[in-house]
């Protein structure tokens, strides 16, 4: 075994040994993750957008109500609907384009959570025809990760958008969707959360650095060295944890029941 493979052995060990599990509910997780996208720019521009996590009971899912911010979430916003889009509670009005999400649960039993958004610079890189550049150590997640859909399927409230949107997602774990947005797909409501951040984030650098000049890509067995290592549970987890607390900070009592947050 040579050096470097034992040092990434290492850190493994210490990575399952060390580190203590969030022990927050999917609910409290889920308005985490709304509020920290929303915090990072994910809702700019209003209520384009949607979250949404698998249910404890098969074919259900959480959203929250249409007309509800991701930055104002809190647990009593969050609704549960079936796998036509009907709320459980037989009242409530989840986003109607909730239901591209729909498709790509149907096909994909590993996903646990969807991110959809339009934040500055990917709904920038969106609009170029290019697809994303694994040119940094930051971007390598989405080496061979992050599928492209280049031609806008319209307003995705129908079941054929969600035919398009899931089959161009494939197997990966994030998707460029032309003159659109992001969309990523995690095994987690913590993975989802912060691949979407991430994914904003390297969308604003290579908007920055095609201003500079030509972009030089990461050689790939490196690509895939780094973003598996960045994929792990463990690092994604953290990541999570980490943009929670800033969440905490300044909304100390968002993960308090109490009634939802009005329309009007």
């Amino acid at each position: 075994m040579d050096s470097t493979t034992a040092t990434r052995d290492r850190v493994d060990r210490e990575l399952a040994e060390k580190l203590a599990p969030d022990r927050r509910s999917p609910k409290q997780k889920f308005v985490l993750a709304c509020r920290m996208l929303g915090a990072h720019g994910h809702w700019h521009g209003g209520l384009a957008g949607q979250i949404t996590a698998r249910g404890e009971q098969p074919g259900t899912y959480w959203t929250l109500r249409f007309g509800i911010g991701a930055d104002e979430a809190t647990p009593a916003d969050l609704i549960l609907v079936d796998d036509d889009l009907q709320p459980l509670d037989g009242r409530s009005l989840p986003n109607p384009a909730v239901r591209f999400h729909l498709w790509v649960y149907k096909v994909r039993p590993d996903v646990q959570s969807i991110v959809h958004t339009h934040p500055p610079a990917t709904t920038a890189l969106s609009m170029t025809g290019q697809r994303l550049a694994i040119a940094h150590m930051d971007s390598t997640p989405f080496f061979d990760n992050c599928g492209y859909l280049d031609d806008w399927p319209g307003l995705p409230i129908g079941d054929n958008e969600g035919e398009i949107i899931a089959g161009a997602l494939g197997q990966k774990k994030a998707l460029l969707l032309a003159h659109h947005g992001l969309l990523t797909a995690g095994a987690s409501i913590e993975e989802a959360a912060v691949l979407a951040l991430w994914l904003e984030q390297v969308a604003q650098a290579q908007v920055r650095a095609a201003a500079i000049g030509p972009i030089r890509e990461v050689r790939p067995e490196l690509a895939r060295e780094a973003g598996g290592f960045l994929l792990k549970p463990q690092i994604t987890g953290l990541t999570f944890q980490y943009f929670a607390r800033q969440v905490l900070r300044e909304a100390p009592r968002c993960l308090d029941d109490g009634a939802p947050t009005p329309l009007a």
